[in-house]
């Protein structure tokens, strides 16, 4: 009797192995096998990080082996099972693997496609194209949009993590990562020795000072000793934690009413303000986004307030970024006066400050948020209801949104929601938060979130304007390295742009991002469809880039990006390309290192071995 041999991988996470009946059933392009039960004598199969080998016997030849069918069955209580793949061994001696990389639960049965990345134009059998068509119907209603909040972009259809699909859910070490990783940061900055000071008033700079009192590092102990400084506070409009704010002044607004007499004494180059203008000196910051937004009442023995601000920087001689004017409300007069260095020591540090403050609103709820966490949820819940496990781009993209949906369901149970973290301790609490999102999703167009148009748009795109603005330079960096690896899967898999057009999950998965992640919005001018390989480079550019390297940029920084440990990919090209991505990658991460050799304020923020795969890696 002809003989297959079937390796199963049992997942490495906690709980991940099982004590559930396993059952499989071979389907090829003659016939099916028998469904067998996968057991060794006297052996605990599926234990977590096995691997195991059975034997499936069977009448006849299969033919090529196209299907896999795995189910569990109940033993004594359910216990979940996570499979990582499994390879099948013909009776020829051939090897066909099946990427499964997903849980089952309860009495559940997948059915798993061999590894070779597929598009829809291309299947060739009608058995294959009635998997994939019955897969993606399951998918469309299990992930569901729902509006968490009107004008936000859509979200997922689940109240609280536990009602998410198990295969999005954290690992159980992840969750507990999570709850981990909170109660160390809560205990490196003492906050819970502070926490009633989020609720009062702080009576002096010292408070401040001795939260950051066990941050140990170079770059802390710097900042901590210069951050009344100048220099230090336009530093940080080009490389601190909200990078992406800072605009050239090609003409002051009617609202922003600077003169030169008020800031001659500022500027370095005899020139006068116009001039200064002119010559692309002056850069301008403007928070006009938080006005009107309402201030945290959810506490009646606290005021909380909130500005608006406008801050007009200056590059002086020795290419410092400087404030010269601050304006801390949107529309002048004799209450909203404009704030200059010359000042007294404490108003000119106190309207820095409130700048600061504006600025720290708009990073965590537009720019951390909305602009990564948020619209990765959107490419992530369109991609599960629009492109099969099979798919190349599903294969390319599930890398950059794992745990995405689980991080942004637990933000909404415990962070932005109803009496959540952030109604606790933020001026934008209380509702104010869920205004500002709203307001910044009309300036989220898909422009926006191309890294080199962003950067253009607002006029900082020169090196020799900006020569330490390493945020943009390292960006470039790896947009573009990104982008070349995108392109050499999407050339891999799309012989033309008619390939494109063709291909029906791709332009649903497009249609579904506009028309209903981000629902249609007026002003989001996100594409409906795509035409080219290019407009599919630079699309899926856009979300690999905005999961990874622009959430490290404005988040935190760690390791992973362009490594792969869930191989989804099989074919050898693929993986050239990925090898080749990591040592553009590599070539950048030792750039970034040499140009920070000696500086007081090295940036690391866009190094490659800073950056995460994902928002929630």
């Amino acid at each position: 009797m002809p003989m297959y041999t079937v390796t199963v991988a049992t997942g490495s996470q906690w709980f991940a192995g099982t004590d559930d009946y396993i059952y499989i059933t071979l389907v090829g392009t003659e016939r099916c096998s028998e469904r067998t039960l996968l057991d060794k004598p006297l052996y605990n199969d599926f234990e977590r990080g096995a691997v195991d080998s059975y034997d499936v016997r069977v009448g006849e030849i299969l033919g090529d082996i196209v299907l896999v069918k795995i189910e569990k069955k109940k033993y004594w209580v359910q216990d979940d099972w996570y499979c990582r793949y499994v390879t099948v061994k013909t009776p020829a001696g051939d090897y066909v693997e099946f990427p499964c990389f997903r849980w089952l639960v309860d009495d559940k049965e997948v059915v798993l496609r061999d590894g070779q990345a597929h598009l829809p134009q291309d299947e060739k059998t009608s058995l294959v194209k009635q998997h994939r068509q019955k897969e993606l119907e399951t998918r469309r209603k299990t992930y569901r949009w729902k509006e968490w909040q009107p004008g936000f972009p859509m979200s997922i259809d689940a109240n609280r993590h536990r009602d998410l699909p198990r295969d999005i859910q954290f690992d159980s070490e992840k969750g507990v990562d999570f709850v981990l990783n909170y109660s160390k940061a809560i205990e490196n900055l003492f906050v819970n020795q502070f926490m009633h000071m989020f609720q009062s008033s702080w009576s002096d700079f010292g408070d401040f000072e001795r939260i950051f009192v066990r941050i140990k590092n170079t770059i802390s102990e710097y900042v901590m000793q210069h951050w009344k400084e100048d220099f230090m506070f336009g530093y940080q409009f080009l490389n601190g934690c909200n990078p992406v704010l800072i605009q050239k002044c090609t003409k002051l607004p009617d609202k922003f009413p600077v003169t030169h007499e008020m800031v001659s004494v500022s500027l370095e180059r005899d020139l006068t303000l116009e001039q200064e203008i002119e010559a692309g000196n002056m850069y301008m910051v403007d928070y006009k986004v938080l006005d009107d937004i309402s201030a945290n009442t959810t506490d009646p023995c606290t005021l909380q307030y909130l500005a608006a601000p406008i801050c007009l920087l200056y590059k002086n001689a020795q290419n410092k970024i400087l404030p010269i004017a601050i304006q801390l409300g949107q529309i002048p007069g004799d209450d909203n006066p404009i704030f200059l260095p010359t000042d007294g020591q404490y108003d000119w540090m106190l309207a820095k400050i409130w700048v600061r403050s504006a600025d720290f609103q708009y990073h965590q709820t537009i720019t951390h948020l909305l602009r990564t966490h948020l619209m990765t949820e959107v490419f992530a819940i369109a991609m599960y209801r629009q492109l099969a496990a099979v798919h190349p781009v599903y294969k390319l993209l599930i890398p950059h949104i794992r745990f995405t949906i689980a991080i942004n369901t637990k933000a909404r149970e415990q962070l932005i929601c109803e009496c959540g973290i952030f109604d606790k301790a933020n001026a934008t609490g209380g509702g104010g938060h869920v205004q500002l999102v709203q307001k910044g999703v009309k300036s989220l167009t898909f422009r926006s979130l191309c890294f080199p148009d962003n950067i253009k748009m607002r006029g900082v795109d020169k090196k020799e304007d900006l020569p330490t603005y390493f945020y943009r330079d390292d960006g470039y960096l790896v947009w573009e390295a990104t982008k070349s690896f995108v392109s050499d899967v999407v050339h891999i898999y799309y012989a033309s742009d008619e390939t494109v057009q063709g291909d029906e999950e791709i332009q649903a998965f497009v249609k579904d991002v506009c028309s209903f992640g981000m629902q249609d919005f007026d002003y989001c001018e996100f594409p409906k469809s795509l035409k080219t390989r290019a407009e599919l480079i630079e699309y899926l550019t856009v979300i690999v880039f905005t999961a990874s390297a622009q959430h490290a940029a404005v988040n935190f920084g760690q390791l992973y990006l362009g490594m792969y440990p869930d191989e989804h990919f099989i074919e050898k090209p693929v993986k050239a390309a990925m090898e080749k991505f990591r040592k553009q990658l590599a070539e950048i991460t030792s750039a970034i290192k040499r140009r920070n050799e000696g500086k007081k304020l090295p940036y690391y923020n866009m190094s490659p071995d800073k950056i995460p795969n994902s928002v929630a890696v």
